[in-house]
């Protein structure tokens, strides 16, 4: 079966967006593994696939995308709400709180500094 093994985002303010990545996805076991040219980030947690925050390839400025969302499967409900409060805690805006979405099923939503819209979540348990 085919996974998703990784996504970017695009960022206007990268310095910014790195402190914020680098402090969620290290409370997640994510670290730096490659600078862009960009002037972004890649990360990854040893074969768990890579996440980065770019800045677009064209040259033009960032927007998010409507419609458009990343997601970080976890192990547990809790892992998913503590990953949603971190991402609140450095400067993210709520876009749907941690809880059960349909039996089984959590999601927790945000967007980051860029208005980019990642979820947390776990299926079943």
């Amino acid at each position: 079966m085919a996974t998703v093994s990784y996504f970017t985002v695009g960022s206007n303010k990268l310095p910014e967006a790195k402190a914020f990545y680098d402090a969620l996805l290290g409370s997640i076991g994510m670290r730096p593994f490659f600078e862009h040219p960009s002037g972004g980030r890649l990360y990854s947690a040893k074969g768990k696939g890579l996440f980065g925050v770019l800045g677009p390839y064209d040259g033009q400025p960032a927007v998010a995308g409507n419609g458009v969302m990343g997601g970080f499967s976890f192990d547990s409900p809790q892992e998913v709400a503590d990953f949603h409060a971190k991402a609140l805690e450095l400067g993210a805006t709520d876009e749907g709180p941690p809880g059960e979405r349909a039996p089984g099923v959590h999601f927790a939503y945000f967007r980051d500094l860029d208005g980019n819209k990642l979820c947390g979540y776990k299926f079943g348990g």
